[in-house]
């Protein structure tokens, strides 16, 4: 399978803006009831013909391609993660909670939010929250998709499916189980999914630790032999969408060996794909084998094809970009340079800089833009907490040409401009953490730090 090397130049551009209409979205945020419920929709253009989308001056903080502009779609939503466009131009929202964001406050409302622009200037002006609050015992989740006139979302160990409304852009009904049971406990407890045509819904169960160690980071601990975790986790599960109650089980396992795929995503041509993070600390645990500087470029971030019982490598091997070949981890006796049993395991598609954490995926299948971006995919690069000694990278949306199943050319930066003048975890303005296309082609981006949503169009 064909690898791109992604490049790590960066072109980056720090911006501030002030939003006048921030407030006003706050306050419409707080709760279902006092939300503006718009005409039904019939079309992806009912609602916003009457006025040509403008822009911002400065595209809401972010530096674009030429052609490109973005208007601030929604703002101060909560740790808005990934989201979804209905065919009525209604973009859906997943929010989480909890020990990710360090057990704070949630705001008011349902986890769950719904954006509508009635005026067809980007901007949403109707927001409506639902779905369990904090108050009920809610917490949200990342997942979230539509499929068969329904949508779907995380909600803690569960996939909840709601009916969509003939009126109005919240789901009345009560919520119908689809799959609980997915476990919650260590390092990646998020579920992100994504449905096919077939109604198939692959979800991501990240594992539990950096590389399955018999102490999780820890200096020259050895790896569990066998991998026992990987009966659970560290892989992509396939469910059903069209059947209520199913519970987790190991049976179901898809694919194995990918520590984290939290971007993930049907194509074009209706196969499967993902990220994977790549793991962490190989200085810190393993001082003998890898400098600080190799740690900091130590293993490539990868996008993935994944296929029915494919495996892809995780915890026995991590990809070297600089070598563009799998090669045996250091807890399973590897040195930094041996392939041993990796040269058996799927390599990427593509692969990006170590670190930068890709934590939203979608492909492009719209017409607004330029057609050299029909079929390629763009990536939500959260930004990266541990590439010292090296300046921290990331926090960007990339742009990934696709031929096929592979990338067809270096990735190149769409978006930039979210983190500010300071590119680190704690303090970055924003951090992308998801992607969609709208049906008229726009593309949707949303930040978990403050709960920005953009909306970017081609004039």
């Amino acid at each position: 399978m064909a690898m791109t090397l992604i490049s790590t130049e960066l072109v980056c551009r720090t911006r501030t803006v002030t939003m006048l209409f921030a407030a006003a979205a706050v306050m419409l945020a707080c709760t279902k009831g006092e939300s503006r419920a718009p005409a039904a929709a019939s079309d992806s253009t009912a609602g916003t013909a009457a006025a040509k989308p403008a822009c911002a001056a400065d595209n809401g903080g972010l530096t674009l391609p030429a052609g490109f502009c973005a208007t601030v779609f929604a703002d101060s939503l909560g740790h808005a993660r990934h989201l979804v466009v209905a065919p009525n131009g209604v973009v859906y929202v997943n929010t989480w909670s909890g020990t990710y964001y360090g057990n704070g406050t949630p705001h008011a409302g349902g986890f769950l939010v719904a954006l509508q622009d009635t005026s067809g200037d980007g901007r949403a002006d109707v927001i409506t929250r639902f779905g369990p609050t904090a108050q009920q015992g809610g917490h949200g989740g990342t997942g979230i998709g539509l499929h068969a006139g329904s949508l779907y979302a995380e909600e803690s160990d569960r996939i909840v499916r709601y009916a969509l409304p003939s009126s109005g852009i919240a789901p009345t009904g009560a919520a119908q189980v689809i799959v609980s049971g997915l476990p919650l406990t260590g390092d990646h407890p998020m579920h992100p999914f994504a449905i096919d045509s077939a109604g198939d819904i692959f979800v991501d169960l990240g594992s539990a630790s950096n590389s399955c160690q018999e102490k999780n980071r820890t200096l020259r601990s050895p790896g569990h032999q066998p991998c026992t975790e990987l009966e659970t986790r560290g892989g992509i599960w396939k469910f059903s969408a069209n059947r209520t109650g199913q519970k987790f089980s190991a049976a179901q396992r898809y694919a194995t060996g990918i520590r984290n795929a939290d971007g993930i995503a049907i194509s074009p041509s209706g196969t499967l794909f993902s990220t994977m993070h790549g793991r962490d600390q190989l200085s810190s645990n393993w001082p003998r084998l890898y400098t600080a500087e190799q740690s900091a470029e130590l293993p490539a971030e990868e996008l993935l094809h994944v296929v029915q019982g494919g495996e892809y490598g995780w915890p026995y091997c991590y990809f070297d970009g600089a070598k563009k070949q799998l090669v045996l981890a250091p807890e399973y006796g590897g040195d930094g340079t041996k392939q041993g049993m990796c040269a058996s395991k799927r390599a990427p598609a593509a692969y990006f800089p170590a670190h930068w954490a890709p934590l939203g995926l979608t492909f492009y299948s719209g017409k607004m833009f330029p057609a050299r971006y029909q079929g390629g995919a763009f990536v939500a690069f959260h930004g990266s907490w541990n590439r010292a000694p090296l300046p921290q990278q990331g926090y960007l949306v990339a742009f990934v040409p696709m031929r096929g199943d592979s990338a067809s050319a270096p990735q190149e930066v769409f978006a930039d401009g979210f983190a500010g003048a300071n590119k680190q975890p704690g303090s970055a303005a924003h951090r992308p953490a998801g992607v969609a296309v709208g049906p008229d082609g726009a593309l949707y981006i949303a930040d978990d730090v403050h709960g920005r949503v953009w909306r970017v169009i081609y004039h």
